[in-house]
């Protein structure tokens, strides 16, 4: 069985600028194939497939040397992606969209070959990256297949190790049956009467949001003083969600 394992990473300044460069690289090569694509389409009513891509980007990196400074299967893993975007497309899930750069929440994917990613006592080593500290008890299990690494809107870095062949422990069949009624007074009622508060983590944090976005409209869109107070209530909102899914582990 697959699972994931998801870790915080606290890289340095270095590190930080080849992430942003790997963030960027990723997201030109997804938007410049995804035109190149629609416009193949116009001019010929045929589509490039993935393959095609890929042999572009190769002749695409002689003409743009700073795409060989990331991960190269970072690369291609965008180029993948936007092909399974198209496939869902033609299944009915909506036509493709372009990535933006005002988009504050950033990822790429990785894959494993020859040990490229491992985690560590205190450090997880990934491509290009090199060891990157974290701190977190959880240890993996099975064999690594790829690692996503993202930034939150906060500003903060994660990595999420995939691994294949692992053992999940089954839990012990109670043949039991309980009704669960989701409500707004209450969180929860089960059949059993058993009765879960409802916190709203949301409504106690709403004096200091509106406080905090009523300051970022005033700033300048895209200063630095704009950015440090988009941070501040991207961090509020990232507390309110963790108090939720803080709340929803304790009761479960």
């Amino acid at each position: 069985m697959e699972k994931a394992y998801k870790f915080r990473i606290y890289p340095n300044k270095t590190q930080i600028q080849l992430l942003r460069k790997t963030f960027g690289c990723v997201r030109k090569i997804y938007n410049y194939f995804f035109d190149r694509r629609i416009k193949v389409y116009e001019e010929s009513k045929k589509t490039l497939a993935y393959t095609e891509c890929s042999k572009e980007l190769t002749a695409l990196k002689v003409e743009m040397p700073y795409l060989k400074e990331p991960d190269k299967c970072a690369l291609q893993n965008a180029l993948k992606d936007l092909d399974t975007a198209y496939k869902n497309f033609f299944k009915g899930k909506g036509y493709p969209k372009f990535k933006s750069k005002k988009n504050h929440r950033q990822s790429y994917r990785t894959n494993f070959t020859g040990g490229n990613i491992a985690v560590l006592e205190s450090h997880i080593k990934l491509p290009k990256i090199g060891k990157v500290k974290f701190r977190d008890k959880q240890k993996i299990q099975g064999r690594i297949l790829n690692a996503t690494i993202s930034q939150t809107p906060s500003g903060k870095y994660f990595v999420s190790i995939c691994c294949t062949d692992v053992e999940i422990p089954k839990l012990q069949r109670t043949d039991k049956v309980v009704g669960i009624d989701l409500g707004l007074k209450d969180f929860a009622i089960t059949s059993g009467g058993e009765k879960y508060s409802n916190p709203k983590y949301l409504k106690q944090s709403l004096q200091k949001l509106a406080k905090l976005q009523k300051e970022l409209s005033r700033k300048t869109r895209g200063g630095s003083r704009w950015n440090r107070n988009r941070i501040k209530v991207a961090r509020l909102y990232e507390y309110v969600t963790n108090q939720r899914r803080d709340y929803l582990i304790e009761i479960i």
